[in-house]
């Protein structure tokens, strides 16, 4: 039986196409791609998937801002827009009926809304995320491993995939890997091969995630 996998995805999404390749290659097996939802319409992730003919869907939080107005100016989405999204969003992920979610890119930090249902319905969050477990949680984590690296608090950097769950970046890592930064690097540089190394990690990751899925179902069903 093949694993339905959704990607949720917020830009250029070459590491959807690594996706895409593995699965086509047979690097990640039994695997098919049922639905790529991207939270920007102009995202060019969204044009690989349908290179792919592979289905995709666009929701976008700002709507949700309108609907539900942040009670702190300083804020711009409260709570309200961003659970009523995450609601919605959990609801357009299990109507694909997946086997696993992944986000590769996805620059949405998910609530309880959206977890809660997909852990009801026993399907895992991936996320990739372009630092080793503990570091830089959050946004900007290339630039502030290299700023650090230029101040001598670090020798390297990494990335990793983790099982999502409510603290940021701070679910159980599947899989990791060191990334040099060298004395010379532009913070391009750096970007380059923090990229390289998670087109790498990604497949890696969603095959080992696939295989324990695998395994613990077997397990069951003894």
């Amino acid at each position: 039986m093949s694993s339905r996998l959704v990607i949720l995805v917020s830009s250029s999404g070459t590491n959807l196409q690594a996706i895409i390749d593995a699965v086509n290659s047979g690097t990640i097996q039994h695997a098919t791609i049922c639905l790529v939802i991207s939270n920007h319409i102009k995202a060019f992730a969204l044009e690989r998937a349908r290179i792919s003919n592979i289905e995709t869907a666009y929701l976008n939080l700002i709507p949700y801002s309108k609907r539900y107005p942040s009670t702190n100016p300083a804020i711009k989405y409260g709570t309200a827009a961003r659970e009523a999204y995450d609601v919605d969003l959990a609801e357009k992920v299990l109507n694909a009926m997946p086997d696993m979610v992944i986000m590769a890119g996805f620059m949405h930090i998910v609530s309880n809304a959206f977890l809660s249902p997909l852990a009801k319905a026993n399907v895992p969050i991936l996320n990739l995320h372009p630092a080793l477990p503990g570091e830089y949680d959050g946004a900007r984590a290339i630039e502030r491993a290299y700023e650090d690296f230029q101040k001598g608090r670090i020798e390297h950097t990494g990335v990793m995939i983790h099982y999502v769950i409510e603290e940021v970046d701070r679910g159980l890592p599947i899989v990791t890997q060191d990334v040099e930064i060298k004395p010379d690097d532009k913070l391009e540089d750096l970007q380059e091969r923090v990229h390289a190394a998670e087109h790498k990690i990604i497949v890696k990751g969603i095959r080992i995630a696939l295989e324990k899925r695998f395994a613990a179902e077997q397990t069951v069903k003894l």
